[in-house]
C-alpha cells in the first residue's frame, strides 16, 4: 500500500484562495451562469489546471471546467471522473470571507466573533467533538465559508497535482469537471456528458468524513401565488381580500410535521422557504422533496389538492400552483453498476476510513448526471454547517478525501487489469 505524503500547507493555502473568491449563485437569475463573479474562480482554475500539468483544459460558455490526467498505463481501464461546484449558496453571503485557523482544537467554544458575540459551541454542534485535537478553518461568522463546495474542488486540483508528481501511482484517463450554478439546481443542466467521456464519476460534494452516498430525494419546486383585493381598512368589510391571510391558511393545511425540522433518513417533507407578501399579492415557494417516488409524485398531488380545497372554500380561484421538477433519486442509475460504489468504498477502507453510506437529504450534481447517463456517488469533502455563518472544515478531513481520489484511481487501475 502506498503511503501518501500530501503538502498539508499548500493544500490549506489552495483552499483559502479559492474560498476568498466570491462566486455566490443566483436564484432569481435565469442566465448561465446566474452571476457573472463565478467567472473569476473558473479563469483562476484554468491557469492552474494548465501549470499543475493537465491537458485537455477547457472552460466553455457555460462556465463548465473540463481538464484530464492521462493514463500511464500500458493497457486500457475505463476512464473515470471527478466533479465539484464553483458556486456558493445564495441563502448565505459568500463576499469577504475571513478565514480562521483554529489549530489542535480543543473541544471548547470556539469565538468567531468578539464584536457581533458569534460562537461555534459543541454545546449545539455535537459533531465539532469528533475533530477534537485536529485543525479546524472557519470564518469570522459574518459569512458562509464556501467549504460547500470549494473543498471538493481543492481536493479534486490536490490528488490530480500529486497524481501528477507520482507517476509510480498508476491510473487509467482521469476526467475532472467544476461545475457552476449547483447551489441554484442548475450545475448539470448544460454538463455535456459526451464531452466528458467518462464511464462513470463521483461528485466531492458530501459532508463528514466518510459519507459515501448514491441515494438522494426526488425533488421539485413549487410556487404558490395568492391574488388578494386592497381597499381602504375602513371600508373594508365584504370587499378586502388578504392574500397573507389566506397564504396562512394554505401553510397550516400542509401536514406541519412533514418539514424538515421535524423529519430525518428517508422521510420526505415540504420547505417553505421563501414568503413575500403583501394584501394584494402573496408568492410562496416551497421545495418538495421524498425518496420514494410514488411518495414523491403524491407529496406534489396533496399540494395541488391543497390549494384546489381551499379555492372551493374561498368560492374564487385566488390560489394558483406551479409545481416543476428539479432532479430524481440517483439509486435507480447507480444500482446496476453498484461496483463503482464498492471501488469508493473499499478506498475508504483502505485508507482506515470508516464508511458512512446513507442517503442524502438533498441533492448534488450527480443527482442529475446520473440521470443523463453519467452514474456518479458522492463522496465526503469534510466541511459541516454548509450554507451559514458556522460552516468549519477539518483540515485533516480534507486531506483525507485527497487520499481517498488517489486511492480510487490506484484501484480502478488494478481492478480492471
Amino acid at each position: 500500500m502506498l503511503n501518501y505524503k500530501l503538502n498539508r500547507e499548500k493544500i490549506i493555502e489552495r483552499f483559502v484562495s479559492y474560498i476568498t473568491v466570491d462566486t455566490q449563485s443566483d436564484p432569481n437569475n435565469s442566465a448561465f451562469p446566474s452571476t457573472e463573479k463565478q467567472w473569476n474562480l473558473a479563469k483562476q482554475l484554468v491557469k492552474e489546471l494548465q501549470n499543475i500539468g493537465l491537458t485537455d483544459v477547457t472552460l466553455d460558455e457555460n462556465c463548465y471546467l473540463m481538464a484530464t490526467l492521462p493514463s500511464n498505463l500500458d493497457y486500457h481501464v475505463p476512464t473515470i471522473g471527478f466533479v465539484a461546484h464553483i458556486d456558493t449558496s445564495p441563502d448565505f453571503t459568500g463576499t469577504n470571507v475571513t478565514p480562521q485557523i483554529h489549530e489542535n482544537y480543543d473541544g471548547k467554544d470556539i469565538i468567531l466573533n468578539t464584536k457581533e458575540n458569534i460562537v461555534l459551541s459543541p454545546d449545539y454542534f455535537e459533531d465539532l467533538l469528533l475533530y477534537k485535537g485536529q485543525t479546524l478553518i472557519t470564518t469570522d461568522g459574518t459569512t458562509l465559508l464556501g467549504a460547500d463546495d470549494k473543498a471538493g474542488v481543492t481536493e479534486i486540483v490536490s490528488a490530480m497535482e500529486y497524481l501528477i508528481q507520482h507517476p509510480e501511482i498508476k491510473h487509467g484517463t482521469i476526467r475532472i469537471c467544476f461545475t457552476p450554478d449547483e447551489e441554484v439546481g442548475k450545475g448539470a443542466h448544460l454538463f455535456d456528458v459526451e464531452k466528458f467521456g467518462a464511464a462513470w464519476a463521483y461528485t466531492m460534494d458530501g459532508s463528514q468524513i466518510g459519507e459515501l452516498e448514491y441515494e438522494n430525494f426526488n425533488a421539485a419546486g413549487a410556487k404558490v401565488t395568492i391574488e388578494g383585493k386592497i381597499v381602504h381598512p375602513g371600508y373594508a368589510k365584504g370587499k378586502m381580500i388578504n392574500s397573507m391571510t389566506i397564504a396562512s391558511q394554505f401553510i397550516n393545511a400542509l401536514p406541519n410535521k412533514e418539514v424538515p425540522e421535524h423529519t430525518t433518513g428517508y422521510e420526505g417533507f415540504y420547505h417553505l422557504h421563501t414568503m413575500n407578501g403583501k394584501v394584494e399579492k402573496t408568492i410562496l415557494e416551497y421545495i418538495i422533496r421524498d425518496h420514494d417516488m410514488n411518495l414523491f409524485q403524491n407529496r406534489k398531488k396533496h399540494f395541488q389538492e391543497t390549494a384546489n380545497q381551499l379555492n372551493q372554500q374561498l368560492g374564487k380561484e385566488l390560489i394558483q400552483v406551479e409545481i416543476s421538477d428539479q432532479y430524481y433519486n440517483m439509486k435507480e442509475k447507480v444500482e446496476p453498476v453498484k461496483y463503482i460504489v464498492d471501488i469508493a468504498e473499499e478506498a475508504m477502507k483502505d485508507l482506515d476510513i470508516e464508511p458512512i453510506i446513507k442517503a442524502i437529504r438533498g441533492g448534488t450534481d450527480g443527482s442529475q448526471l446520473s440521470y443523463k447517463g453519467l452514474p456518479c456517488p458522492n463522496i465526503f469533502a469534510g466541511g459541516h454547517n454548509f450554507h451559514g455563518r458556522y460552516e468549519y472544515l477539518p483540515v485533516e478531513s480534507m486531506l483525507k478525501a485527497t487520499e481517498v481520489i488517489v486511492k480510487i484511481t490506484e484501484k480502478v487501475a488494478l481492478q480492471f487489469k
